[in-house]
């Protein structure tokens, strides 16, 4: 599986494969583009426990990892909520039925995991058959897809994650890369996705010091991060974009050799996927002084303020990734004040408030915004510079992880439960916007 930074560019033969793909398919966290957005036409718009439910299966264990889909088959993973072992599971996506419950990991003392994450919140990846899985630093594997044996595994990388492990795996050409950026150490690893050996390894460059005294900053949340990397593309060559804390990198992906960084060192523990738009990154700098960045991409070394195009800091979320369609950006905070902002300029659009607390990131499709809160109620908002509820919906215990699309079905993983949703009569017609990047 090769990533595509912009599909707006892509030949229109490849778009068209790109596509086909994308109804079918959810290979990684927040879908085949990374970005949540989903070619579907006809997801339900209402749901509830007796309505548009084909099926639904409890899932053991606690986890906020997100499901992924390859053809027939989804993937996700779970843990004890002691973090003593950690699993695997394949689920039939015609029937719900469970294939595979495998335990992957032993784990004799595991690290302190805080109460509002578990020890298996990053997302697997799939591709055709392979799965990777990762629980941070107490393991990472590769499994055959069709029987479940591990190809390779590795448990060797060093990292206290000290409220829990959160970036999830990302695939590029025969390369997967993954951070770790935890209280004691803090690096992106790029490994051979055939083999699992390592190709490089680069550390944080920031040097996590407290500018008002010139000390370390030797608390733990202040090096922590979540977040998935991407790989883009400006029409000089790819590079890595990976936020740690305090801080958004660029690395050769081939090398690992540091591009280019940008501090922020107001904020950390940084979750949010950057986006990648078509002429800057978009990204959200965490806890403590939460913002939207847009930067231009480019330039070497620490860039300063003049690569950055505009700030945001009303209601941005610390732990969703905002979505791009079209040219605005939508995102909800973490108490459930959701925006609206022009991705030119950062302007406000428009600004409201949906039920709940939000951690999970919004997903796009045909004209329609979807929301899940913790407390298992899904908000549908039409998309576009006027802020229109379409549909509340109230399903399960609560969702921490993101949803999975295929075909015309949303998949929802709730605290305890893996459910389908579809329409029994899909429309033929969106509420909303049209096209989105």
């Amino acid at each position: 599986m090769k990533s595509i930074s912009f599909i707006w560019q892509l030949p229109l033969c490849l778009l068209l494969c790109v596509a086909a793909q994308a109804a079918e398919n959810w290979p990684q966290f927040r879908g085949p583009s990374g970005q949540g957005i989903s070619d579907a036409m006809n997801l339900p718009l209402k749901w509830s426990a007796t309505e548009n439910v084909k099926w639904t299966t409890p899932i053991h264990g606690k986890a906020w990892s997100s499901p992924v889909i390859w053809k027939d088959q989804i993937w996700l993973t779970t843990a004890t909520e002691d973090g003593h072992e950690l699993s695997v599971i394949k689920v039939d996506k015609n029937s719900g039925k469970i294939l595979l419950d495998k335990k992957l990991f032993d784990i004799a003392n595991p690290q302190y995991c805080h109460p509002f994450n578990s020890y298996a919140s990053p997302t697997p990846l799939v591709e055709e058959g392979r799965v990777y899985v990762t629980f941070g630093s107490p393991g990472t594997a590769c499994l055959d897809m069709a029987t479940g044996n591990v190809i390779w595994e590795r448990r060797d990388f060093v990292c206290n994650h000290f409220r829990g492990a959160g970036a999830s795996i990302y695939v590029w050409n025969d390369m997967l890369f993954l951070p770790f950026d935890g209280s004691d150490f803090q690096f992106v690893a790029a490994m051979d996705k055939n083999t699992g050996k390592t190709i490089w390894k680069t550390p944080r460059s920031i040097d996590f010091q407290d500018l008002t005294n010139g000390k370390p900053l030797n608390d733990g949340d202040m090096r922590k991060a979540f977040s998935t990397p991407r790989i883009a593309d400006f029409g000089q060559g790819p590079f890595l974009i990976s936020e740690g804390s305090k801080c958004i990198y660029a690395y050769d992906p081939m090398t690992g050799k540091e591009l280019w960084r940008i501090e922020y060192r107001a904020a950390h523990s940084g979750s949010a996927t950057p986006l990648i738009g078509k002429d800057r990154i978009y990204y959200c700098t965490g806890h403590q002084q939460p913002e939207i960045w847009a930067v231009k991409p480019g330039g070497h070394g620490v860039l300063n303020d003049s690569m950055i195009d505009w700030k945001s800091k009303k209601a941005v979320p610390t732990r969703s990734s905002p979505i791009l369609v079209d040219d605005l950006i939508y995102f909800v905070a973490d108490n459930g004040v959701v925006s609206c902002i022009q991705a030119s300029d950062g302007k406000d659009v428009w600004r409201g408030r949906i039920d709940g607390t939000y951690s999970v990131a919004p997903i796009y499709a045909n004209g329609r915004l979807y929301f899940f809160n913790e407390s298992g109620k899904a908000t549908v908002l039409a998309s576009g510079r006027q802020l229109k509820i379409l549909a509340e919906n109230q399903l399960g215990d609560g969702f921490m992880g993101g949803p999975a699309v295929s075909g015309d079905a949303l998949y929802l993983r709730s605290k305890s439960a893996l459910y389908r949703i579809e329409a029994k009569q899909p429309l033929a017609a969106a509420d909303g916007a049209s096209s989105a990047r």
